[in-house]
């Protein structure tokens, strides 16, 4: 579901308080405030939490604990990748979908831009192989594709992201899909001003961001202000908390776990921004590559840690 929203709650407010516009005017916009508040946002869960279970069973798991959302992990070797969806499985899932009331919101598709020309063109058939799956699978608009840039130094990274990305969503726009960076933690892109640089340098309404604090707390990054700067080109928000290893590192846990996200901010700064899309959670590999991981109880644990942000929050969800 994208960010459909191109005037958000302080852009009109600044408006209104300059006087630079009409009484007439003054009420359509205030009307038009009070009317987005009223409307909802999706609370999201990604197979990326289910890679034991087929997607056929990890939709009917997502819907059945109570989400409006999903997002299919479709990465090379994951049960939902192209590769794996012939036509009439495709048909299926569709058809499976819409009969849970599940929208469909994201594919991730972790394909990383790559110097080796060849290797480059295999990412980029990856991308319009996922824009086709995309389409073919939509229960609304098209799910979005979002994925991570991958290592290295940003000043030296930042051009080719530039060329390869730019290829990217010229090949997505054929299929009205559009594909989301995320900026992350320790990766070259992993700041939200690396993100709009590159959205902006990139110049394509098909390449937009994704949104995740985990990858920013205890980096002197400040919830509220990230995001202002990333609100204008944010499509997509995955959520998972970060806690602080003994060792001095960083350890990603289920969202609402540890209580290190204040999410009833980012929800509430987020829609008085403007966003009007999916609120995804997002399991770890750091969480499900461990023994022992339940793939049902972190589904079930995240909507009940999730659900009631959304109420503290004053945020509706779809009916």
């Amino acid at each position: 579901m994208q960010n459909r929203f191109e005037v958000n709650r302080r852009t009109a407010t600044a408006v209104l308080a300059g006087g630079l516009v009409s009484g007439h005017e003054s009420r359509t916009l205030n009307a038009a405030i009070e009317t987005k508040r009223e409307e909802p946002l999706t609370l999201g869960m990604g197979t990326y939490a289910t890679k034991v279970l087929k997607t056929e069973k990890a939709i009917s798991l997502i819907s059945d604990t109570g989400f409006d959302s999903v997002e299919l992990t479709v990465n090379a070797g994951w049960d939902a990748a192209p590769e794996n969806m012939p036509a009439q499985r495709r048909v299926e899932i569709s058809q499976q979908l819409k009969a849970s009331g599940l929208h469909l919101t994201s594919l991730m598709e972790h394909t990383v831009p790559s110097k080796d020309n060849a290797k480059a063109a295999e990412n980029l058939q990856r991308i319009q192989r996922a824009a086709s799956l995309s389409r073919d699978l939509a229960t609304h608009e098209p799910p979005v594709i979002q994925t991570v840039l991958g290592g290295g130094k940003w000043e030296e990274q930042k051009n080719l992201f530039v060329d390869r990305v730019s290829k990217w969503g010229e090949a997505a726009a054929k299929f009205g899909v559009t594909v989301l960076v995320k900026p992350h933690r320790g990766a070259a892109m992993s700041t939200p001003a690396d993100g709009v640089w590159l959205v902006e340098k990139i110049n394509n309404k098909h390449v937009r961001l994704c949104y995740d604090y985990s990858h920013f707390i205890y980096r002197d990054l400040d919830l509220v202000k990230t995001i202002h700067q990333a609100a204008p080109y944010t499509q997509h928000i995955a959520i998972k908390d970060t806690v602080k290893s003994p060792d001095g590192g960083f350890q990603f846990v289920l969202p609402g776990e540890a209580g290190t996200i204040d999410y009833v901010k980012l929800l509430q700064t987020f829609y008085d921004d403007g966003y009007r899309g999916d609120i995804c959670c997002e399991v770890s590999g750091m969480v499900w590559s461990k023994r022992g991981y339940d793939p049902v109880a972190a589904v079930k644990t995240c909507y009940k840690n999730v659900a009631k942000v959304f109420a503290e929050a004053g945020i509706k969800r779809p009916a």
